[in-house]
C-alpha cells in the first residue's frame, strides 16, 4: 500500500528579493540533512510529490478498502466456476458430441465442423470446396439432424 510519509521536505526561503529553495531529508543514519537546490531541481520534486500524491488518491478511490467474504466475492463474480456436477455433465456431453460428429460421413463431417466450430459461413465453405452454397447448406443440415438423431438414441 502507499506510503503517505515523505522522504522529504521542500522549503523556499525569500530574502532581499531572492528565492532559494532547500531539501531536506534523513540520510542513512537518520540524521536530518537540508540541502540548497536550483529552482529547476526544487519544481522537479515538487511534480514529484504531486503525482505521488494522484497515485495516492487513485489508490484510495479504486481499491475498495472493506474486507470482502469469500461468499461476498463468489456473489459478485460475473463468470463463476462451475459445480463439480456441472463440469462433469459438460465432459460427458461433449464426449457424446465427438462420437457423434465421428460417426458422420467424411464430407458432412467436415463442413459441420467449418460451419459451427470454426464459423464460416455457407458461401466461404463453398468457396474452398469448390461447390454450391446449397450444396454446403444441404449437408450441414443433414449434418444436423443426424447428430440431434444420435442424442435421441443416447438419452
Amino acid at each position: 500500500m502507499f506510503d503517505n510519509s515523505s522522504p522529504y521536505t521542500l522549503r523556499t526561503d525569500e530574502s532581499e528579493g531572492i528565492t532559494r529553495y532547500y531539501i531536506s531529508f534523513a540520510d542513512g543514519e537518520g540524521i536530518q540533512r537540508e540541502t540548497e537546490v536550483s529552482r529547476p531541481v526544487y519544481l522537479e520534486f515538487l511534480r514529484f510529490i504531486r503525482t505521488e500524491r494522484n497515485l495516492h488518491r487513485w489508490d484510495e478511490r479504486h481499491i475498495e478498502s472493506s474486507n470482502l467474504t469469500d461468499e461476498e466475492l463468489y456473489d459478485r463474480a460475473s463468470d463463476k466456476p462451475k459445480g463439480v456436477e456441472e463440469t462433469v455433465f459438460d465432459s460427458l456431453r461433449n464426449e457424446k458430441l465427438r462420437l457423434a460428429i465421428q460417426s458422420l460421413p467424411e464430407t458432412q463431417r467436415r463442413r459441420f465442423v467449418l460451419y459451427h466450430e470454426f464459423g464460416l459461413t455457407y458461401e466461404q465453405i463453398a468457396e474452398m470446396e469448390g461447390c454450391s452454397f446449397q450444396a454446403v447448406a444441404l449437408s450441414v443440415g443433414i449434418a444436423n439432424t443426424a447428430i440431434k438423431k444420435y442424442f435421441s438414441k443416447q438419452a
